[in-house]
């Protein structure tokens, strides 16, 4: 059970680092320092783009229309702190 614990705690902190990654290139690309023409930035992008929008596009349905600023990634990633607390907190010690 540790291990199936452990591989959870694995993949959230994974997909915590593609959102900070989307997040930072989505920037990027919106202030013109990465061309999407770009091949490779193409490639990055429609990736991180099909990995995170399934999970980000529930959120920012929910939230009110903020102008042009989303707070999705920043809910997601509170939600997946919530989460690995609550696994090391509670179900960490459990398993023992």
């Amino acid at each position: 059970m540790r291990a199936v614990l452990d591989v959870v705690m694995l993949a959230l902190d994974i997909y915590t680092w593609l959102l900070i990654i989307s997040a930072v290139l989505s920037w990027l690309i919106a202030f013109n320092v990465l061309n999407t023409r770009n091949q490779f930035v193409a490639t990055v992008w429609d990736m991180l783009y099909k990995i995170t929008e399934p999970v980000l596009r529930p959120i920012r349905n929910r939230l009110p229309n903020m102008g042009g600023i989303d707070l999705s990634p920043i809910i997601l990633l509170l939600l997946i702190f919530f989460v690995q607390r609550v696994i090391q907190l509670y179900l960490y010690p459990a398993v023992f």
